[in-house]
């Protein structure tokens, strides 16, 4: 069930809850169109009145909501059937759960979900909708809506006599405006689908009509037991919707990471169509070197299926990340991924990687729509990004570029959930976009403004996620990079760059493992890389030192026996360091070391 809670909310629709509609005269009550003409209801043939409930199959449940249902049962039956009608549900299947019989004692916890009646009953107070039918122990044993819900059988009152009332309103208030009103006749239905209780409808006759009859009774039956199975249908709907959202939140990132020089915003809106939920999906990483990965993807149809794949592309995306391979790269082991699932899916997938060092993104793409690059007031264009293949089609390479982007300015990957509309085409929907994203500030901008450019209504029938990348003014503090020589001292340059950044961020403690774990990899860039290329020290929830060279190998841990002299550089670094790596780079390689900060 919908809502910020995963349940169905519940507002009123009527002012001060006294009718989600009202017809227009009880001079018009009972008179059914079709082949019924204008024969008044109680004046039907049996043929007629088989007709009349025939055509509730084309008016009531014409969606899978359940409120909308019980609403459509309300206004079915005024005023053709009553002067007015009240449908409540059962609290716990407003939840989803199962209906079920009513054991305890006193009344069950029931909702207010459809109102309507005619005009001339407008002054009727029943319970609001959205709120529950509470009474008191005392009323409970006299009320008449107990019997109905506790045997699981329709209550009739031909003719309501004074004390008959206060047993059918919820207030003392409530019954002296019934009587008022001149209402004169009650009958109450349970809504029973699949040998469950779910809720029960009510319906009132007023002045100028005759009393409900045992043919009304019989009538009613008919179309509650058919109405309820409407009802339960949307019920199983709204709780399989329900959760399909909650295993793809689950799978969704519950908080950003700390990423040096961007902040990042990220939103996701599930659709309000029952079958919009799937697998729309993004993730951010923290990198080695303070870089930072931001993805963004999408799974071709919906439910659990969708939601199941983009589990686990996401699991294989991180994975790959988490090796620091380029974003090519990355989109290129996707795909073979992607093929080797047993159901097919398909899937667009953008990456894009952040250098704080140089502000600048490298992105690739397979199949997914372009981001939107805001690098000033009123400026907003879609980034030129080569787009491959979608993931599972089998067409590789990839392609990459790299874009630079200046101090404030915005980046914004999204889904097509953002702009996919019924009515208009995508290309309309994403000059749409962009206009949109041209005027909003940057605080609506980061603050997920752009979902609300979104389709709304029933043209929007797929779920959008959105993430939102703010490029920091300057370079942070945090880190620092210098070029290394390429000769012999670079080692001791390296040393020296270290001891002077640890004691100017009072980190002096860490200094000494931090120069061995320098020492160690400027050498192994001296003897298999060609000469170490840059240096980098970040300072985040960890110190992190790399070092870049141009060679192709990546290293790997050696058994040195006892009397060899080398080979024990980077066993050194697995046990001082919290962990190390490396990644294959444009022009070479890059090796990293980790550090806990005291």
């Amino acid at each position: 069930m919908n809502g910020g809670n995963g349940r169905r909310r519940l507002t009123s629709r009527a002012s001060a809850g006294k009718g989600a509609a009202v017809h227009r005269s009880a001079g018009a009550r009972r008179r059914l169109g079709g082949s019924s003409g204008e024969v008044p209801l109680d004046r039907l043939t049996t043929r007629g009145r088989l007709a009349w409930l025939s055509s509730a199959g084309s008016r009531i449940g014409t969606t899978l909501d359940l409120e909308r249902t019980a609403q459509e049962l309300a206004e079915f039956t005024v005023p053709g059937f009553a002067d007015g009608a009240a449908v409540d549900i059962l609290e716990s299947v407003l939840r989803g759960d199962e209906g079920a019989r009513w054991t305890g004692t006193g009344v069950p916890l029931m909702r207010a979900i459809a109102l309507c009646a005619v005009e001339e009953l407008s002054s009727l107070e029943p319970t609001p909708v959205g709120e529950t039918f509470v009474r008191t122990e005392e009323a409970h044993e006299t009320l008449l809506h107990r019997y109905c819900l506790r045997q699981g059988r329709p209550v009739l009152v031909s003719r309501m006599r004074h004390d008959d009332f206060i047993k059918v309103a919820p207030t003392e208030s409530a019954a002296a405006q019934m009587r008022a009103a001149g209402v004169h006749s009650y009958l109450a239905v349970p809504l029973i689908a699949r040998g469950l209780l779910l809720g029960s409808a009510d319906f009132v006759r007023g002045p100028g009509t005759r009393p409900f009859s045992s043919t009304d009774l019989a009538l009613a039956e008919q179309l509650a037991s058919q109405a309820a199975v409407y009802i339960d249908n949307a019920r199983l709907y709204g709780r399989e919707r329900e959760h399909v959202v909650s295993l793809q939140r689950s799978l969704l990132p519950r908080a950003t990471p700390v990423t040096p020089g961007l902040r990042v915003q990220a939103e996701y809106a599930p659709s309000t169509a029952h079958h919009g939920v799937g697998g729309d999906w993004y993730d951010v990483m923290a990198l080695p070197g303070g870089r930072t990965a931001l993805m963004v993807g999408d799974v071709m149809g919906h439910g659990l299926p969708a939601a199941a794949t983009m589990g686990r592309l996401r699991a294989v995306a991180r994975t790959l990340m988490t090796l620091d391979m380029a974003p090519e790269r990355v989109l290129a082991r996707l795909d073979l991924a992607t093929r080797d699932l047993e159901d097919e899916q398909v899937a667009t997938f953008l990456c894009a990687v952040f250098d704080p060092a140089d502000s600048t993104y490298t992105l690739a793409s397979a199949g997914h729509l372009p981001p939107l690059l805001l690098d000033g007031p009123g400026s907003a264009e879609f980034v030129d990004v080569p787009v491959g293949a979608p993931l599972g089609a089998g067409v590789i390479p990839y392609d990459p570029i790299r874009l630079k982007v200046p101090a404030g300015g915005r980046l914004a990957m999204y889904t097509d959930g953002l702009v996919k509309s019924r009515q208009a085409d995508v290309d309309h929907q994403l000059e749409r976009l962009r206009s949109a994203a041209r005027s909003l500030t940057p605080e609506a901008l980061e603050g997920g403004g752009l979902i609300g450019c979104a389709p709304a209504d029933a043209s929007r029938f797929d779920e959008a996620v959105l993430l939102v990348a703010t490029t920091a003014s300057g370079t942070p503090s945090d880190l620092c990079e210098w070029q290394l020589p390429r000769e012999g001292r670079a080692a001791s340059v390296a040393r020296g760059l270290v001891t002077d950044q640890l004691a100017a961020w009072d980190l002096t403690e860490l200094a000494d493992v931090c120069e061995l774990v320098v020492s160690e990899l400027v050498g192994n860039a001296l003897r298999y890389g060609n000469g170490p290329g840059r240096l980098r020290l970040l300072r985040g929830d960890r110190l992190v030192v790399e070092v870049s060279d141009t060679g192709p190998d990546l290293p790997q841990i050696q058994h040195a026996d006892l009397s060899d002299e080398g080979g024990r550089g980077l066993q050194l670094i697995n046990m001082l360091c919290r962990r190390w790596g490396s990644c294959r780079t444009v022009t070479g390689k890059v090796v990293w070391a980790e550090q806990n900060l005291p």
